[in-house]
């Protein structure tokens, strides 16, 4: 039909209007729906008036006017609203039909509904969207996985809505089944990692140092101007600029120190445990904002338990300043390192041949987590992609060998001080446990042979394998020697 459109999405939330504008203005014809159909009347009466977009009143309609194959986005809330869209769409449907879930889904999920439809002939594709409301507009992250003949009607698109550097579209195609949907989750656990060590930075800045949002401001300001380079380095120096009207205060300093979640930090710290990999950085960030959520219950223990007697720094105030940018970013370091040692994990334990180096190129523009340094990170596993952690690269390990003077510096000050910094904490123990060539659990161990008979093996004596002490009766025995 001549009046065909080229794509449909489904959901017509903000980011799903931004997303559908962003795919008009690149010189395609959309079909739009949503469950409330007052959205679609207001959406094509208002931003898409004169625009080529179809409004739609139900699945039927939404359908029939798509060109074949199908091309259907769908931009709903993770969970039963995605299992429940694609229901009410698919009797419409025919064979070599693409449907992209563009939400936060659990990939589990999403490798269950490609199986599911694939019995059916049709295709579902997992795409990662990040950027918020501005990227989805003007151009967001793209995180793409399924199966790759299906990927390709739809990559067109995909590369041309992407935001663009130097190198290319920030979409490529990540491997089968949940691919993407999992390489999202993982960026936004880095997310949660990296906003709490800019917190814990504010938090040093702030209570430790005594400075306010305007000075506060402007050093993230210069931050932003170095290595710290980043999307949310620049916005936090922003957030501090912003006056609240009715009381001429900084509106950050009237905000609750309450943190909300929706989900994928815990997918993230969740899956982590399941395929054995350590990422201490992202599961402190959500202990932290778990523990913010205990305000009323915060508030009774900051009476009931006392500190030192002073959270404030006494010495020099530049070079702790300094110091702490050197934290954040070896920090930031050890958070990303993590978060690529999960998507490698993930890549091994599901087959999906996900490619590190694109990975980390296609969160270089449109993405919340998008900063300078991951050119360093592309550059890093094109030079060995078999890399097994960024701390090894030489680029990374020379610079965070150098900075953790500063680094240790800023955690033990903060413990003086008594000002809590669990993530910067945590990603120099993973450091210094990573860089051990030997860790206590020898001990732990034999703790737990000595009560539970789980075995262990000798450093001497490798070839014995597993073996099992009987711990109580060489105790007794030495007891009886006495």
């Amino acid at each position: 039909m001549a009046d065909a459109a080229n794509v449909g999405l489904i959901g017509l939330g903000v980011m799903g209007e931004n997303l559908a504008l962003n795919i008009e203005r690149n010189g395609y014809t959309i079909a739009v729906f949503n469950r409330h159909t007052d959205k679609v009347d207001a959406f094509v009466a208002g931003p898409a008036k004169g625009k080529k977009v179809i409004g739609c009143k139900d699945e039927a309609s939404f359908v029939k006017c798509l060109e074949r194959p199908r091309k259907i986005i769908l931009l709903v809330k993770a969970g039963d609203a995605v299992d429940q869209t694609v229901e009410k769409v698919k009797p419409y449907l025919e064979k070599g039909d693409i449907i992209i879930d563009g939400g936060n889904s659990f990939f589990e999920d999403t490798r269950r509904r490609g199986k599911e439809l694939a019995a059916e002939g049709l295709y579902f594709i997992g795409s990662g969207v990040s950027g918020g409301e501005e990227g989805a507009l003007w151009g967001p992250s793209l995180m793409p996985g399924g199966d790759k003949q299906a990927y390709e009607k739809i990559r067109p698109i995909w590369e041309a809505i992407a935001a663009k550097v130097d190198d290319g579209p920030c979409v490529t195609y990540l491997g089968p089944d949940g691919a993407g949907h999992f390489v999202k989750m993982v960026h936004n656990g880095i997310e949660y990692g990296d906003m709490q060590l800019i917190c814990e930075a504010y938090d040093l800045l702030n209570r430790g140092l005594g400075y306010d949002a305007e000075r506060i401001g402007r050093i993230f300001d210069r931050w932003n101007a170095g290595l710290l380079n980043s999307f949310l380095i620049e916005i936090t120096g922003e957030i501090f600029t912003v006056i609240d009207p009715e009381t001429s205060k900084p509106l950050v300093d009237l905000i609750q120190d309450k943190a909300g979640q929706k989900g994928t930090g815990k997918w993230t710290a969740e899956t982590a445990l399941e395929l054995g990999v350590p990422i201490p950085t992202i599961d402190a960030a959500l202990t932290a904002r778990l523990l913010s959520s205990m305000k009323d219950e915060r508030v009774v223990a900051s009476r009931a338990l006392s500190g030192p007697g002073s959270t404030r720094f006494e010495g020099d105030e530049k070079g702790f300043v300094d110091a702490i940018e050197h934290a954040l970013y070896a920090s930031k370091i050890c958070s990303y390192a993590q978060g690529m040692a999960l998507i490698h994990a993930g890549s091994v334990h599901y087959g999906w041949g996900i490619n590190l180096a694109e990975t980390a190129r296609i969160w270089k523009g449109g993405c919340i987590i998008r900063a300078q340094f991951l050119d360093r990170i592309t550059q890093a596993f094109r030079r060995q992609p078999d890399l097994p952690n960024l701390l090894l690269d030489s680029d990374f390990r020379e610079w965070i060998v150098k900075a953790q003077v500063q680094w240790r510096e800023v955690v033990i000050t903060a413990q003086k001080l008594g000002i809590a910094v669990p993530a910067f904490s945590a990603s120099l123990a993973y450091f210094d446990s990573y860089r051990s060539a030997r860790l206590p659990q020898n001990l732990l161990q034999a703790q737990r042979d000595f009560f539970g008979a789980h075995t262990y093996e000798r450093v001497d004596k490798p070839a014995l394998g597993f073996i099992h002490t009987d711990w109580p009766s060489l105790v007794k025995s030495k007891v009886a020697e006495k």
